[in-house]
């Protein structure tokens, strides 16, 4: 029995609100949940919280924006009642992907090529201006060549007139530069843009001396093309701050997308790992597990992998996503590649989270194609929205395995292939751990 301590479930997960407070030995705490007609969130807390320990439980999975406006005003409530301290139990942590990456990785956001559709592949890296390179063809600016402009302004200088008022076709000598003299502004490229006007309907009139009509030397004007995006909106920090304004003093969570989110927040902020839970089930349920090989569906997910393939002792491959448009071999399936052998042997796919289980399905395929025998997906967080179900039951997994962290139970009525882990129990021994002052370090003791 945990004494002084108030626990409240938020309405995305009332099972695992429920886990917690049976492994406590506490009842939850009463609270209203509901909307308004508008639809605007209804929070009511039904008992006091005035100088308690309180942790509120709400995951984000389902509908994520109204589960974390709900989870706001449950922490300014409790705040505002003067709790002792609020703790977030955030088994999924809404919002975990958008890190704050205004742009991507090569740089600035890359434009689509003019002229055409929105499409993917349809980028282009062309700066602009385009960089010149050999054999490239002179800039509009320069439409006949640099050496053809200065021979052209010299054979102009010679056919002055001697007394330096005019020329043979009566144009202003002034107009040119003199000898060891550099060239007016006005001869230059970057005013040739300003006075094109003067300068085009001076060359109708007079023309050059030669006879050779002056080219229009208008460059193109930059449009920004479709596409192009200056700053890319992301929610890393804005979430970190609303839970901070709201009166949060503490997160506990599992499994970040991106372990460095933690960095975006001012408060104490625990991220539990759902690894042990995952290498409890390879050891139990998987049988000569010493012989299958860990698997990575992507780059992003190797050190998840290889962290459980060395506790372990198991071999490990990696999938590579190719991004570039190469030619499809025998060991390419699309865009992916397999690195590792895993012929005749039981393949382990371990990720973080599987949304539309995209990759994990193509990546099972792949697995497949390569030889393996068995293909097992284990995930630390199942969202599965979206035709994910229907893809897992017609994709060449043969089980997929995930934890509770998000509501499982529509999702195990679908799909015969999965199979749902418990983890109430970390984060009860978590929520007690961080009321009675214990170190949580047990927690990630991997070992």
């Amino acid at each position: 029995m945990v004494r002084n301590i108030v626990v409240l479930g938020g309405s995305s997960h009332p099972q695992l609100t429920a886990t917690i407070c049976n492994h406590l030995g506490i009842p939850p705490a009463k609270i209203l949940l509901g909307k308004f007609a508008v639809g605007e969130t209804r929070v009511e807390i039904e008992e006091s919280v005035r100088g308690k320990d309180v942790f509120i439980i709400q995951s984000g999975g389902g509908k994520v924006n109204d589960h974390l406006m709900e989870l706001l005003i449950t922490i300014s409530a409790c705040s505002t009642a003067s709790a002792k301290r609020v703790t977030a139990v955030l088994p999924l942590f809404p919002y975990s992907r958008q890190s704050d990456i205004p742009y991507n990785k090569t740089g600035a956001p890359l434009a689509k090529v003019p002229g055409q559709p929105s499409k993917k592949g349809t980028y282009t890296f062309d700066s602009r201006p385009q960089t010149p390179y050999p054999g490239q063809q002179e800039s509009a600016g320069l439409s006949n060549g640099a050496q053809n402009l200065h021979h052209q302004l010299g054979r102009l200088k010679k056919e002055g007139q001697p007394n330096g008022t005019a020329n043979v076709n009566g144009t202003p000598r002034s107009s040119y530069p003199l000898e060891g003299q550099p060239p007016r502004r006005s001869d230059t490229l970057e005013s040739t843009k300003s006075d094109r006007s003067d300068s085009t309907k001076s060359a109708q009139t007079n023309g050059l001396a030669n006879g050779i009509t002056k080219a229009n030397t208008k460059p193109p004007q930059f449009q920004p093309q479709p596409g192009y995006k200056q700053w890319v909106a992301q929610a890393g920090t804005l979430i970190a701050d609303l839970l901070t304004c709201a009166g949060a003093d503490h997160v506990i969570t599992m499994d970040l997308h991106d372990p460095q989110y933690q960095g975006f927040f001012d408060i104490p902020v625990d991220n539990l790992y759902g690894r042990h839970l995952l290498r409890k089930y390879i050891q139990y349920n998987i049988p000569n597990y010493q012989q299958a090989v860990v698997v990575s569906p992507d780059a992003g997910g190797a050190k998840r992998a290889t962290a459980i393939a060395d506790a372990l002792g198991m071999p490990f491959a990696l999938i590579h996503k190719e991004r570039r448009p190469t030619q499809i071999s025998d060991r390419q399936n699309a865009t992916m590649m397999l690195v590792g052998n895993v012929e005749d042997r039981t393949t382990i796919l371990i990720d973080d989270l599987a949304d539309t289980s995209n990759t994990i399905t193509r990546a099972a395929k792949l697995l497949k194609k390569e030889g393996a025998t068995q293909v097992y997906a284990l995930l630390t967080h199942g969202i599965l929205s979206g035709e994910a179900i229907d893809r897992i039951n017609e994709s060449a997994l043969d089980k997929v395995v995930v934890t509770n962290s998000v509501d499982q139970s529509d999702h195990a009525r679908r799909c015969h292939k999965l199979e749902v882990l418990e983890v109430g129990n970390v984060f009860a021994e978590a929520i007690r751990r961080v009321h009675h002052g214990e170190s949580i370090s047990v927690l990630f003791d991997y070992n």
